[in-house]
């Protein structure tokens, strides 16, 4: 697997961005891909620091490309950058075009962990054309609950979604996007979380929801807390559902 840290001035964002990727040396054009977010607290560097995420992906045949969004909740902020579309539009079209990226649905992938894996949801919900399966790992899947003006991430929330005090019912919430889901594709969910993690609830939630909406969905718990030795087991499990691999 070939390593680069990338820095190009991007358009949407109106400044020099920074995202790591991780590609295949030995394939050929049109190579699988994974859009790999992060958490709240981490950066573009957090998965190939803290896990064995490019083994994982060397053995699948897939690339990995790990951009940097802040806090944002991957939206395009209220008050901030539009991250939502550095991801799902100008990132896509210029990792396709520097690598030897597939550009079929079939083959693009979007996973995180925590606050990315509610983004890599909201964007395979949002993006079905783009994006055929997510996969959410202890994801914060019932943002309504946590995005409030008295919340513990209230100025994060202030600045992605602006004032208010719910998302139920928006296009920012997953679960509004699961029920009223209405795309040709519906996109392919892996969602692991564990039991002792202080978003299980959040994830006992998402599960109950999209029980009877139709989705090709897996879910799998684990012991285990908001912690890298869960998310590094789960994400090779993740990584091996999207090339449908056991």
């Amino acid at each position: 697997m070939a390593f680069f840290n990338c820095y190009y001035k991007s358009a949407e964002l109106g400044q020099d961005v920074c995202f790591n990727a991780v590609i295949p040396e030995d394939c050929a054009d049109n190579i699988k891909t994974v859009y790999l977010l992060h958490g709240l607290s981490d950066n573009h560097t957090a998965w190939e620091r803290r896990s064995s995420v490019e083994r994982y992906a060397q053995n699948a045949g897939v690339a990995l490309i790990m951009p940097n969004v802040d806090r944002s909740f991957y939206t395009d902020m209220k008050f901030g950058r539009n991250f939502y579309t550095f991801v799902t539009k100008e990132l896509v079209e210029y990792t396709r075009k520097v690598f030897r990226l597939s550009k079929k649905r079939e083959d693009t992938f979007v996973a995180g962990l925590s606050m990315g894996g509610y983004g890599a949801f909201k964007i395979a919900l949002r993006e079905s054309e783009t994006f055929s399966a997510a996969a959410s790992l202890s994801g914060v899947l019932d943002i309504s609950s946590h995005a409030k003006p008295t919340g513990d991430w209230k100025n994060d929330a202030y600045l992605a979604f602006g004032e208010g005090d719910t998302l139920e019912g928006t296009d920012e919430s997953v679960i509004t996007l699961v029920k009223n889901f209405s795309g040709a594709h519906k996109p392919r969910l892996y969602q692991a979380c564990g039991t002792e993690d202080f978003l299980y609830n959040d994830n006992k939630k998402f599960r109950e929801v999209i029980a009877d909406k139709g989705f090709d969905h897996v879910y799998e718990e684990d012991k285990g807390a908001h912690e890298w030795n869960f998310w590094d087991k789960y994400i090779e499990r993740a990584i091996k559902f999207f090339v449908n691999e056991k």
